[in-house]
C-alpha cells in the first residue's frame, strides 16, 4: 500500500433548494417584489376572483377616469401588483424572476427598486394618457409595464457592455422584447402602450442609473 496515497476530496453537491435560496439572497428586492405580487393575488382570490373586473377595480386596478377625475393616483402603483388570473400572474413572474435578478445584480438593489417603480408608474401614466386621447377607458392591471422597464434598462446595459451581461446577449433580449411587443399588438386585451412606455422609460432610467464598472489597471 502506498503510504502517500490519499483519497480525492469529497465535494458536497449543492442541492437545488440551497441554490435557489442563495439566488434569492443575491436579489432581495426582486424576491420581495415577486412575493408581493403572489401575496396580493392570493388576497384577491380569497376575497373574490381575479377575473372579475369590478373586484379588480375595488382592489386598485388602473382606470383612467378614477385616476384623472377622481385623483386616485395610488392606482398607478397598486395596478402593478394586480393580475387578471393565474396565467397572467405566472407569465409575468417567470419573466421577472430571470430578468429582474440579473438587473438587480448589475445595478444594485436600491437602483433596481427605483427603476422598477419609476418605470412601472411611467408606463401606467402613458397608458392612462393614451386612453384619454382615444376615449377608450378600460380597467387594466399587471406588472408588465415595470417588467418592460427592466427589459429596457437591460438592453441599454447590454449595448454599452459589448452585447453581453451574464447569460444574456443584446441580440436575444432585443428579439424577445420585439416578439413580446408584436404578440401584444396582434392580440386583444393587451395594454400595449404600457409595454412600449415601460420599455422607453426603462431604457432612459438605465442611462441615468447604470454606471459601467471601470477596469482595474495592473
Amino acid at each position: 500500500m502506498n503510504p502517500y496515497h490519499q483519497e480525492p476530496p469529497q465535494y458536497e453537491r449543492e442541492s437545488d433548494f440551497r441554490r435557489f435560496i442563495r439566488s434569492r439572497k443575491q436579489a432581495p428586492v426582486n424576491t420581495i417584489l415577486i412575493s408581493l405580487n403572489l401575496l396580493v393575488f392570493a388576497a384577491v382570490e380569497m376575497t373574490g376572483s381575479a377575473l372579475d373586473t369590478m373586484h379588480m377595480y375595488r382592489w386598485g386596478a388602473a382606470y383612467a377616469p378614477a385616476i384623472v377625475e377622481g385623483k386616485e393616483y395610488f392606482r398607478l402603483v397598486s395596478a402593478m401588483f394586480l393580475h387578471f388570473g393565474i396565467q397572467h400572474l405566472g407569465n409575468n413572474m417567470l419573466v421577472l424572476l430571470f430578468l429582474g435578478d440579473c438587473l438587480e445584480r448589475s445595478i444594485g438593489k436600491w437602483k433596481y427598486l427605483l427603476l422598477y417603480f419609476l418605470g412601472g408608474v411611467g408606463a401606467n401614466i402613458l397608458s392612462v394618457y393614451h386612453e384619454i386621447i382615444k376615449m377608450d377607458n378600460v380597467v387594466s392591471a399587471g406588472a408588465s409595464g415595470a417588467i418592460f422597464a427592466v427589459i429596457g434598462a437591460m438592453i441599454y446595459i447590454l449595448l454599452i457592455n459589448k452585447g453581453r451581461m451574464e447569460n444574456f446577449t443584446a441580440r436575444r433580449l432585443i428579439f424577445m422584447a420585439a416578439l413580446s411587443l408584436y404578440l401584444g399588438v396582434t392580440s386583444v386585451g393587451i395594454d400595449n402602450m404600457a409595454h412600449f412606455g415601460g420599455l422607453i422609460f426603462g431604457f432612459l432610467l438605465g442611462i441615468l442609473l447604470y454606471r459601467k464598472p471601470k477596469r482595474s489597471r495592473i
